[in-house]
């Protein structure tokens, strides 16, 4: 079975793995009915007791399709989805909250979450699509206790990506019960002391301050956005195009540093380097969950056999970290 671990200050036991439903794998948004069901169905068989899914993926797809799995499948399981306030809304943030929640109750129908989620990114001016941390303390934390306190939601996240200054404002305000935090094998900084010249953005051993916290922690972009496989074709129910999320500048300069990982796959260490990207995640003590994006029920069950088979071990660790610092210098 998967190991579970705490989230936090909320107390609540979670499968270290969890079920993502987004739209950069698109299992969730883009499978048939039957391969999902199949799917979440190993995946509960094997423990995992965690659900995430968001309006955005698939334009509220996602949340159809889990809600009509949900239905069918009764699972104990917490459920995760989230809200993404359009500049246009900014005058009106709670109302745009309580608003996107009461639809993503209703394409899931269901009447709480468990966990919701703000999905802005943080910058200092709030210029585009982000916000503040003086933003969201003031307007988007009052609006989510609010619903807390209605019932309509248990526990209050957000995604901690942006700047890593505003960031810190909203962990230090002990407000907030998890963080989606983005660490992986070519970007470590959520979780080790980088220098300077690495290429990739600084987020300041994060995930392993917000678990001193006490706030659960949610690893995401695990696989680079798929990077990590080390290849450069996507599966057609995936984007595409994937954006790095605070690694190199483009797909493809993630995709060549990922394949110099290759020798510890051939020494044995790990039997691809999927497995060796989600087996090093596990290995961090900070992390209380990852979400590996899916396509298919066979990319699900290759999650679960890696998580299954635990952390990578401290001598294979030493050899990432010696890789790792061969990317020092090099341009982002």
């Amino acid at each position: 079975m998967i190991e579970k671990r705490t989230l936090g200050r909320t107390g609540e036991q979670v499968s270290v793995l969890t079920f993502g439903c987004g739209a950069v794998g698109g299992l969730m948004v883009k499978g048939d009915a039957a391969e999902q069901e199949r799917a979440a169905a190993l995946a509960l068989e094997h423990g995992v007791n965690f659900f995430d899914t968001a309006p955005g993926y698939g334009d509220g797809v996602s949340e159809v399709d889990l809600g009509k799995l949900l239905k069918k499948l009764k699972p104990k399981a917490l459920i995760g989805t989230k809200v993404r306030i359009p500049s246009g809304d900014r005058g009106a943030i709670a109302a745009r909250i309580n608003a996107s929640l009461e639809e993503s109750l209703k394409r899931m129908d269901r009447d709480h979450v468990d966990l919701f989620q703000l999905h802005n990114v943080l910058s200092p001016d709030g210029g585009g699509e982000s916000l503040t941390a003086a933003q969201i303390l003031a307007d988007v934390v009052p609006a989510f206790q609010k619903l807390r306190d209605a019932g309509k939601i248990r526990y209050l996240g957000f995604t901690a990506l942006g700047d890593i200054g505003e960031i810190d404002k909203v962990v230090a305000a002990g407000v907030m019960d998890s963080a989606q935090v983005c660490m992986n094998a070519l970007n470590p900084s959520a979780v080790a002391s980088m220098a300077e010249t690495y290429p990739a953005q600084d987020y300041r051993r994060l995930m392993v301050r917000a678990r001193d916290a006490g706030i659960g922690t949610i690893c995401i972009r695990v696989l680079a956005g798929g990077a990590l496989s080390g290849e450069t074709g996507r599966h057609p129910r995936g984007w595409a195009v994937v954006p790095p999320i605070g690694s190199g500048s483009d797909y493809m300069r993630d995709v060549e540093r990922a394949r110099r990982f290759r020798p510890l796959v051939e020494e044995g260490h790990a039997g691809s380097l999927t497995e060796l990207a989600i087996r090093y995640a596990l290995a961090q003590p900070s992390l209380s969950t990852t979400q590996v994006g899916v396509a298919t029920y066979e990319q699900v069950a290759g999650a679960i056999d890696a998580i299954e088979k635990g952390p990578l071990p401290p001598v294979a660790m030493a050899r990432v970290r010696d890789i790792q610092q061969t990317f020092v210098g090099e341009p982002r």
